[in-house]
């Protein structure tokens, strides 16, 4: 009658105590099978050890560590090197694992590869990976040891192998770049010097002592100008003044033997010399009144010399000696005149300085942007260069750190264990596996039994199925015939029909 009206407590223990047997039966025969597959089935041993990760032992601020890579994936790609064919072969040759009758010798290696296991060790408070449990399953314990320990021994090797290897490639790879960097470098020095050698005197910072150069040599020329101006003057003063006193001695002497084209040459030089006084000097000077003086009386001898017959062929000049004062007013007009050259070459020498250092600073514009581009290059490979030597001591020091085996190491805390019991088949687990499917199976072949029952035991029932009230119950009675039932094979899943033994409806 299960699930044709609503079940009470009593009738869950009426069905419990007619299905007892049932059940009893289901959960000891599950029970016995899931005690026999504990023992048919062959056990696994596991192995396991503990692999903490060391940092390096100098601090990175000295040394920075060459392999940056995340241990993670670090520890990743060890896995898969480490489980290649090429590794794991020769350790299942050497201890036979997972050998069989049909076995191939890729199916022993697939197998052993499934048999390794790799769990990280998470920590929050920890920053990274702390370390992480190698183990390993194997039929017999002291193989699962054994290989446990291999399998670890590879992966402390790996470790310092990879970290060894990729210091060195990485300080290889520097001093090649290194290298090329200095050939670089090598040329840009050798660019700029031929720039500044073709552009000496011309370059950016030199731009401020060739204005100061300039202005210095302009002072000086300024200097020489004035100085020249003033022996112009001295000679043109000189020479006016020896003139008046070479014809004050021509006047207080006869005059003999002095012809006419002589006093005109006179003449040209005293006018060029009145000439030069008054571009220096008032009209009113006394040097420029005593010249015109001197030029109006040589004009009025030229007149009187033209108008007179020429003198007679006896005459003869007489030569005599200059007076000493006049000998040295012609002395100090040569020394004016030898100041005036030595004045006129350096005149020259420091304008032709000035015109080259204008000529600089007139070309600083066009030789600045050249320069800057040369520089530019240069100052990137000088950077560059730089760069690669720390990163080149660095990654050497790195390289040294590896080599002695004070980097980052696998530190194997705990040696693989000897395991005393095998994880599987965990017997006690398939025996409450067992007793557990034989519970639900027998409950449920119960339940099923129940459902498709259709007898009538109670009050209950017959108001389930006629919806008529008991008038009265009738005892039952002993030794009334009973109709014959048919005998049934699989009687314990047939329907029953029993007859209603206890209500009248």
């Amino acid at each position: 009658m299960l699930g044709h009206r609503e079940m009470t407590m009593q009738d869950y223990v009426g069905i419990l105590k007619r299905r007892f047997w049932l059940i009893l039966i289901s959960s000891i025969f599950f029970l016995g099978i899931g005690v026999g597959l504990s023992r048919f089935l062959p056990p696994e041993y596991v192995s396991q050890t503990l692999v903490l990760i060391e940092q390096q032992k100098v601090p990175e601020n000295y040394v920075k560590p060459v392999v940056t890579e995340d241990l993670g994936e670090r520890l990743a790609s060890m896995k898969e090197q480490i489980l290649s064919r090429s590794r794991i072969e020769p350790i299942v040759e050497r201890f036979n694992l997972f050998a069989g009758s049909n076995a191939t010798m890729d199916d022993r290696v697939d197998q052993t590869r499934k048999a390794i296991g790799i769990v990280p060790i998470r920590s929050d408070q920890v920053r990274g990976m702390p370390g992480f449990f190698i183990s390993f399953k194997a039929q017999d314990a002291r193989t699962a040891q054994q290989v446990c320990g291999e399998i670890t021994s590879l992966f402390v090797s790996e470790n310092l192998s990879a970290r060894e290897q990729s210091a060195e490639g990485t300080t290889d790879f520097l001093k090649q770049q290194l290298t090329d960097a200095k050939r670089n470098l090598d040329e840009q020095d050798a660019k700029l010097a031929d720039f500044q050698r073709k552009y000496i005197g011309k370059l950016p910072e030199q731009e401020s002592s060739n204005a100061n150069t300039l202005q210095a040599l302009t002072t000086q020329l300024d200097a020489v100008t004035q100085s020249l101006n003033r022996l112009q003057q001295d000679e043109t003063f000189q020479q006016a003044m020896i003139a008046q006193q070479t014809h004050d001695l021509q006047r207080s002497e006869p005059v003999t033997g002095v012809s006419v084209d002589e006093r005109r040459t006179e003449l040209k030089a005293l006018i060029g010399q009145k000439q030069a006084l008054e571009a220096l000097y008032t009209p009113d000077h006394p040097d420029v009144v005593a010249i015109s003086r001197r030029i109006a009386d040589l004009q009025a001898e030229i007149a009187h010399a033209s108008a007179e017959p020429a003198p007679a062929p006896e005459a003869v000049a007489v030569n005599r000696p200059d007076p000493p004062q006049l000998q040295q007013l012609k002395a100090q007009l040569h020394a004016t005149q030898q100041s005036m050259a030595a004045a006129k070459r350096e005149q020259a020498r420091i304008q032709m300085q000035v015109r080259n250092y204008e000529s600089r600073i007139e070309s600083s514009p066009t030789v600045e942007e050249e320069y800057k581009q040369v520089t530019r290059d240069h100052e990137t490979a000088l950077q560059f260069y730089n760069t690669l030597l720390n990163k080149m001591n660095e990654s050497s020091m790195a390289t040294a750190l590896e080599h002695r085996q004070q980097g980052e190491q696998f530190k194997v805390m705990d040696a693989p264990n000897l395991p005393d019991a095998p994880t599987f088949p965990n017997r006690l687990a398939f025996a409450g596996g067992g007793l557990a499917a034989g519970l639900f199976l027998g409950m449920l072949i119960a339940a099923l039994l129940e459902y498709r029952d259709t007898s009538l035991r109670n009050e209950r029932d017959i108001w389930a199925f006629t919806k008529l009230p008991t008038l009265a119950m009738i005892s039952h009675i002993d030794g009334l015939p009973q109709p014959a039932k048919p005998r049934r094979r699989w009687k314990l899943f047939s329907r029953t029909n029993k007859p209603i033994e206890s209500a009248l409806g």
